[in-house]
C-alpha cells in the first residue's frame, strides 16, 4: 500500500486540460442567454439574484460531479431498479431531445443567424400550424448538420472543441471587461418576483442551465475519461475530478457574473428583449459594432453544435443500452428529427415549457446529490435514499403543477381553458394544505420537509451506526 502507484499521477498540464473540457461541457451556448436576462429583469436586486443563481448553476453541479466521484458514478445504485432507470431517462428526456438539445439549436439561430437575417417575421401555415419560416429553416439545416456529425463522429468534434473553447473563453473575457468598464446604464428596477424574493427567484433561475442534471451524467463521463488515462484507483479519481470540478465552477462563476452584469447595465439596449440571447446580441452590436456581432455569431453557432452533437450522442447510447433492438444510428436519426421540431416551438416558448419540468425532476436530483453525500452515515442507507428522493419528488410534482397552472392562466385565451382551468381547481383544493410549508410562496415547497426527512434518517441511524462501528 506504501509504494507509489506511477499511473495514478497526472501532470499540471493534465489537469488543467480536464478542468477546461468539463467547463466546456457545462458551458453550452444555453448558458448564455439566462444570466443577462435575469440579471436585467433583477435590477438593483441584481446581487441576491446573482448568489441565488450561482447557488443551482454552480454550486449544485460542482457538488453533482463531486457526489458522482464519491459514488463511483453509481449515484443511483440505492434505488429500485424501475425507479433508477425511470430517473435515468427523465434526465436522458430533458438533457435531450425535449429541452436542451432543441435549445441549442434555437441559441444557434437567435445569436447566430437571427442577425444577419432581413425578414425573420415570415411565416407559412402548415398542417394548420404556423411556423416562421427562417427559424424553421435553420434548425432544420442545423440538425441536419448534428445528426452528420453524431452518426460519423471523427476528430473534427476534438478539434473543433480545442479551438472553440478558448476562443470562447477569449470572447467572454473581452465582453466581461467592457462590461466591467463600459456599463451601459445604471441598473434599472427590479420586476415580478425579483422585488421581493431576488434570492430565491435567483436559485429557481439557476434550474434552466439543467446543469445539476447534466453533471450526474458528466461525472461518469469524466471518470470513464480518467481511467482511460491510467487513474484507476478511486481515491485519485476523486481527487482529479474534483480539482477539474473546481477549475470548471471558477470559470463558469466568471461567466455568469459578468453576464449578470451586462443584463442589469444594459438599460436602453435590452428594451423590448424576450429572451438574453437578444440583449447579449444588442450588446455586442452597440459595444463592438457587426465584427463583434460576426464573431459571437461563428463562436456561439459552434459552441452549439458541439454540445447538440455530444447530447444527442449520448442519448441515443443509453437509450441503445436501455433497448438494444434500436439501433445507435436509427436512435441518432430519430432524436435529430425530434429536435428539429421541437425547436419550432421558439426559443421563449420552449423555456416557458420547461420551467415545469424543471421545478418536478430538480428536487429529485438536488435530493440524490445530499444523500448521496451521507451514503456513509445512514444506519439504513437504501431506506434513506428511497424517503428522500419520494419526498422531494411527491412536492415537486405539486411545485411544478403550480407554475404550470399560473403560466396556463396568463394565456388561457388561448383555447387552453380546460387544462388550466384542472391545474387552477388542483392548486386552489391542494394549497389550503401545502401553503403551511416554508417557502411555499417561492417554489421551494420541498426543501424543508426533505431536509428533515434527511435529517431524520441520520438522527434514527445513529445509535446503530455507532454500535456495528
Amino acid at each position: 500500500m506504501g509504494h507509489p502507484v506511477q499511473n495514478n499521477q497526472m501532470s499540471f498540464g493534465d489537469t488543467l486540460g480536464l478542468g477546461f473540457m468539463t467547463f466546456a461541457f457545462f458551458l453550452g451556448a444555453g448558458n448564455l442567454i439566462f444570466p443577462p436576462f435575469a440579471g436585467m429583469l433583477a435590477g438593483e436586486n441584481m446581487p441576491l439574484a446573482m448568489v441565488g443563481f450561482l447557488i443551482t448553476a454552480v454550486g449544485l453541479p460542482l457538488v453533482g460531479l463531486i457526489a458522482v466521484a464519491k459514488a463511483q458514478g453509481k449515484v443511483m445504485a440505492m434505488l429500485p431498479v424501475f425507479a433508477a432507470t425511470a430517473l435515468a431517462v427523465a434526465i436522458y428526456v430533458i438533457i435531450g431531445p425535449a429541452f436542451a438539445a432543441p435549445r441549442t439549436g434555437l441559441v444557434a439561430y437567435e445569436i447566430g443567424a437571427k442577425p444577419f437575417i432581413d425578414n425573420t417575421t415570415a411565416t407559412f401555415l402548415l398542417a394548420g400550424v404556423e411556423f416562421n419560416l427562417s427559424q424553421l429553416l435553420y434548425t432544420l439545416g442545423f440538425f441536419i448538420v448534428t445528426m452528420l456529425l453524431a452518426l460519423f463522429p471523427g476528430k473534427l468534434l476534438d478539434s473543433v472543441g480545442k479551438v472553440l473553447t478558448p476562443i470562447l473563453l477569449l470572447l467572454l473575457i473581452g465582453l466581461a471587461v467592457s462590461v466591467l468598464f463600459l456599463p451601459a446604464s445604471e441598473a434599472g428596477v427590479p420586476v415580478g418576483d425579483y422585488q421581493h424574493h431576488p434570492l430565491t427567484k435567483g436559485i429557481l433561475e439557476g434550474y434552466n442551465t439543467m446543469d445539476t442534471l447534466a453533471s450526474l451524467m458528466f461525472g461518469m463521463l469524466i471518470i470513464d475519461i480518467l481511467r482511460k488515462k491510467g487513474i484507476e484507483q478511486p481515491s485519485a479519481q476523486t481527487k482529479y475530478l474534483i480539482r477539474a470540478a473546481l477549475i470548471a465552477a471558477a470559470g463558469l462563476a466568471f461567466v455568469y457574473v459578468s453576464l449578470f452584469f451586462l443584463g442589469a447595465t444594459a438599460g436602453d439596449i435590452a428594451k423590448g428583449a424576450k429572451n438574453g440571447g437578444e440583449i447579449l446580441t444588442n450588446y455586442v452590436t452597440h459595444e463592438f459594432g457587426q465584427l463583434g456581432v460576426v464573431l459571437l455569431s461563428g463562436v456561439v453557432t459552434l459552441a452549439c453544435l458541439t454540445t447538440a452533437v455530444g447530447l444527442i450522442s449520448a442519448c441515443a447510447e443509453f437509450f441503445n443500452e436501455l433497448l438494444p433492438k434500436l439501433s445507435y444510428r436509427f436512435l441518432v436519426i430519430l432524436l435529430s428529427a425530434l429536435c428539429a421540431l421541437i425547436a419550432n416551438v421558439g426559443l421563449t416558448q420552449l423555456i416557458a415549457i420547461s420551467i415545469p419540468v424543471l421545478m418536478t425532476v430538480y428536487p429529485v436530483a438536488i435530493a440524490l446529490v445530499a444523500v448521496t453525500f451521507l451514503t456513509d452515515y445512514f444506519a439504513h442507507p437504501q431506506f434513506a435514499h428511497r424517503a428522500a428522493l419520494s419526498v422531494a419528488l411527491l412536492l415537486g410534482i405539486f411545485d411544478g403543477i403550480k407554475v404550470a397552472a399560473g403560466s396556463l392562466t396568463d394565456t388561457s385565451g388561448n383555447g387552453i381553458n380546460a387544462l388550466a382551468q384542472g391545474l387552477i381547481d388542483l392548486v386552489s383544493a391542494m394549497s389550503p394544505l401545502l401553503s403551511m410549508l416554508p417557502l411555499y410562496e417561492e417554489g421551494m415547497a420541498w426543501l424543508i420537509p426533505t431536509l428533515v426527512v434527511i435529517l431524520l434518517c441520520l438522527i434514527f441511524g445513529r445509535g446503530k451506526a455507532v454500535t456495528a462501528a
